[in-house]
């Protein structure tokens, strides 16, 4: 890109590396030189001085935005669904109970959510931690 079609508002790349910037203001600098002051993307404003060996470098780019609102809304609200779904466990523990055409009897979910399942703050005590951790069968360990 040459030096001389550089303009205030355009947004270049290879000013800094991966970076995209936005021109806020040129100062020429005699024949082959030119004051370039930028904008990062982080808000920072910063200067360099171009020259023409810099011109192979820079090209005009234009700044995208970090996120797009631009896809196919079926799809999100889809997506949406399917982890509200995904995640009614945590606010029902009978969610498959609740969401089945099957209408159980009081004491067919006491057999399976009381009796079966074990309560889930109680699934990894400290009793079920030293239980996992030394079988009842291998004895105390000797330190010596």
């Amino acid at each position: 890109m040459n030096l001389q079609e550089i303009a205030v508002g355009q947004s270049l790349s290879g000013i800094e590396t991966s970076r995209i910037v936005s021109v806020v203001a040129t100062v020429s600098r005699g024949a082959g030189a030119l004051q370039l002051i930028y904008r990062t993307p982080d808000g920072a404003v910063k200067e360099r001085l171009l020259s023409q060996d810099d011109e192979a470098s820079v090209d005009l780019t234009t700044a995208e935005r970090p996120f797009a609102f631009d896809g196919d809304g079926a799809n999100f609200q889809l997506t949406c669904e399917a982890k509200r779904i995904d995640l009614a466990f945590l606010f029902d523990p009978m969610m498959a109970v609740h969401s089945s055409n099957v209408e159980p009897q009081p004491h067919q979910i006491t057999a399976v959510y009381e009796s079966l399942l074990p309560p889930s703050h109680c699934a990894l005590s400290w009793r079920t931690i030293r239980a996992r951790a030394r079988p009842s069968w291998q004895g105390p360990t000797s330190a010596s």
